[in-house]
């Protein structure tokens, strides 16, 4: 059984003699060549070259040709604000200001699509016998958010049919990609809703699992397999997430593994996930890396267990902590001598990280935990939302970020206590986990906040 085989195993919920492993390498296959994320993302030449080396140095399973939540929204005219070391972020939402009739016609002619055809076009050539090739589809509540902006939270309250068209229409636009990514080589088609952590089950069930069963349909009757692929904390939705037509559930470290496994086996469906992105993959230790994926493969299993990130992979991660994952998936007796001798690097020292003294100040201090919002899309709208709420206060709030992408960031969140990302701290309290409040309910907790300082 070859590596691809071994990972079609694993979709399809079958024993495999190890569990499968993807690193979902996005820019930091511009990490690994040299390039910044800008000029990776933009170039067939550059991803091919990216990916070919991460499949030299990782030996993986499968591989996602790109891992950009923002290609449909670009030819959907949003704007993007591009970065050296994470993805575009989208910084318009045209639907703010026009109908949908007025949006450009979508076509995987325009944009980047052709540049990714070309990478996925020239890998299925050259490696395509060896390892799976993934097409990354941003989910439709996402490409949603991308194109009206937070006003969707609230619609779904106020408008719901109009919540709805624009879910059918993301979902069409949604076929038409799988179609493309089928027709040019790809094996599995995940879909990344991220967004979706951020409603409630039974908003997911009204708004969203009958437009993506809709897509996950069509990969079927493209003959790929497919991936229901949600980062952040999207526990509350776990199981509706499994009650869509997936063939199986990806999850990032928010979630607990053991829980996957056990609503896995209620579904009979696979379950991929969770190494930590920035704790352990990023500035953890090579031996902290492994120890790791021992933990997470004794959790997993070997009945339909992808080993691999919750996420994008951030770009610097060091390639020796991946190797060492590599390592781990692959080789039974050097796994045994990892458990027997490696040890774990020594909890942070949190002593230098020093809260504010919340009470002692006038203003409102709105702290927001984050992966990194300029790469991660709930991130992204929960920092957009804490901003713009502060504006009706002017000085009276202050906002700041806090990224577990930095050493600094990790340390404030654990400081505060912040266990789930995306999440909003008022005054040193988690306020807002994993769910993005609407304007409403967030400026009314504000100003309850000013009254309580005599500052309303």
């Amino acid at each position: 059984m070859n590596r691809k085989d071994l990972l079609f195993k694993a979709i399809k919920n079958g024993e495999t003699p190890r569990p499968a492993w993807v690193p979902f390498v996005g820019v930091h296959g511009g990490k690994l060549i040299g390039k910044t994320a800008r000029e990776y993302l933009q170039s067939d030449e550059l991803i091919v070259q990216g990916l070919k080396r991460a499949h030299a140095l990782y030996k993986p399973d499968g591989l996602p040709i790109v891992f950009d939540l923002q290609v449909e929204a670009e030819v959907l005219g949003c704007t993007l604000n591009w970065a050296d070391e994470v993805p575009p972020s989208v910084t318009s939402h045209p639907l703010e200001t026009k109908t949908l009739d007025e949006l450009p016609v979508f076509s995987t002619e325009k944009g980047r699509f052709p540049v990714i055809k070309s990478a996925l076009q020239t890998l299925k050539r050259d490696i395509g016998d060896e390892v799976a090739l993934f097409g990354l589809i941003t989910g439709p509540f996402t490409l949603a958010l991308h194109l009206l902006g937070n006003n969707i939270f609230l619609d779904m309250f106020m408008e719901p049919d109009k919540v709805r068209r624009l879910l059918a229409y993301c979902a069409e636009i949604n076929r038409q990609t799988v179609r493309f990514y089928v027709e040019n080589g790809a094996d599995v088609i995940a879909i990344v809703d991220p967004m979706t952590s951020q409603i409630s089950p039974d908003h997911f069930q009204e708004f969203v699992s009958e437009p993506v069963d809709s897509v996950f349909d069509e990969i079927h009757a493209q003959g790929a397999l497919s991936s229901m692929f949600v980062c952040g904390d999207a526990t509350k939705n776990l199981e509706v997430m499994f009650e869509t037509h997936c063939d199986y559930v990806s999850i990032d470290e928010n979630i607990p593994l053991g829980h996957v496994k056990e609503l896995a086996g209620k579904y009979d469906k696979a379950f991929g996930g969770n190494l930590k992105l920035t704790s352990v993959l990023l500035f953890g230790s090579e031996s902290d890396a492994k120890l790791h994926a021992i933990e997470n493969m004794d959790l997993g299993g070997t009945k339909g267990f992808i080993l691999a990130p919750g996420c994008d992979l951030p770009y610097g991660c060091p390639e020796e902590n991946l190797q060492g994952v590599a390592e781990m998936a692959r080789d039974d007796y050097q796994r045994e001598v990892a458990r027997n001798t490696l040890q774990a690097t020594e909890e942070q020292n949190l002593d230098h990280i020093i809260l504010d003294d919340y009470k002692s100040h006038p203003w409102v201090t709105v702290e927001v935990g984050t992966l990194d919002s300029t790469s991660c899309a709930p991130c992204q709208y929960m920092f957009e939302a804490a901003r713009k709420a502060a504006r009706e206060f002017g000085d009276r709030v202050n906002v700041i970020e806090h990224k577990i992408s930095t050493r600094e960031g990790l340390g404030y969140m654990m400081k505060l206590g912040i266990t789930s990302i995306p999440s909003i701290c008022i005054d040193g309290e988690v306020t807002f986990k994993s769910i993005i409040p609407d304007q409403g309910t967030l400026i009314a907790t504000l100003r309850k906040k000013l009254e309580e300082k005599g500052r309303s």
